[in-house]
């Protein structure tokens, strides 16, 4: 699938500048609508525009990395999420995020609940890794009969050397108890407790800055194609 175009050109990716991360930290501040209103012109030169580059930027690498993943920088719609916060339902109602962060999904996808890799930039954190988060139940009950059935196949993807340096190992929220039909003595029981699967790697702002942060990410994407590859195979999904 062919990575979706901007609908005009921002020149090309020379690093996150220092006025993007500037602008999140005057966020955190200020983080009121009246405060985005009359910022809003910076933040669409500042951050939006260096997001869209980055994508642009990061479209061939993830093809090398799968073809069926998709960088789409249209800033609405696309691959960076919006800034606005869902407050329905939180105690916490600040109506912006404070950082940026982009989600390059598997072309199956229709939301952030399916395979995927993911950029998370804020002045004082940055990372990026790939997974699945919060997958549906079908989803999950499928990811957790995988994980059964190929037993060899999960221990290869939770020992290979090169995810196992670049991130430290698999991450994700599980629950307490096994889940129905699977015993605490399976070998593989943290895992199948999880209800979300992905692995994080943490950098820093100087690299980000760099035009070389691209190759870096990408990097790292492919160091998590052994969790990817498995999960999309689980979902019935190419790879």
């Amino acid at each position: 699938m062919a990575t979706a175009k901007p609908s005009s050109p921002v020149g090309p990716f020379a690093g996150f500048p220092a006025d993007f991360f500037a602008f999140f930290e005057e966020l955190a501040a200020n983080n009121s609508r009246a405060w985005f209103a009359d910022n809003k012109e910076r933040y669409q030169t500042e951050v939006v525009d260096a997001m869209v580059r980055f994508i642009v930027a990061m479209g061939p690498l993830l093809r090398k990395v799968s073809p069926h993943f998709v960088a789409d920088p249209r800033p609405n719609g696309g691959s960076m999420f919006r800034i606005h916060r869902d407050v329905r339902f939180s105690r916490d109602k600040r109506p912006y995020k404070e950082h940026a962060a982009c989600h390059f999904r598997h072309i199956a996808a229709r939301d952030a609940h399916a395979p995927g890799f993911y950029v998370h930039l804020a002045p004082d954190e940055i990372m990026y890794g790939g997974g699945i988060w919060m997958p549906p139940n079908d989803a999950l009950d499928d990811i957790r009969v995988a994980i059964d059935g190929d037993r060899a196949g999960w221990t290869r993807v939770v020992t290979d050397k090169r995810l196992v340096e670049t991130f430290g190992g698999i991450g994700g929220e599980g629950l307490k108890r096994p889940p129905r039909g699977y015993d605490e003595s399976h070998p593989h029981i943290g895992d199948l407790k999880r209800k979300t699967f992905f692995v994080i790697k943490e950098s820093g702002r100087k690299a980000a800055r760099s035009p070389d942060f691209v190759a870096e990410v990408a990097g790292a994407f492919r160091a998590a194609t052994p969790l990817m590859r498995f999960i999309a195979r689980s979902l019935d999904q190419p790879f």
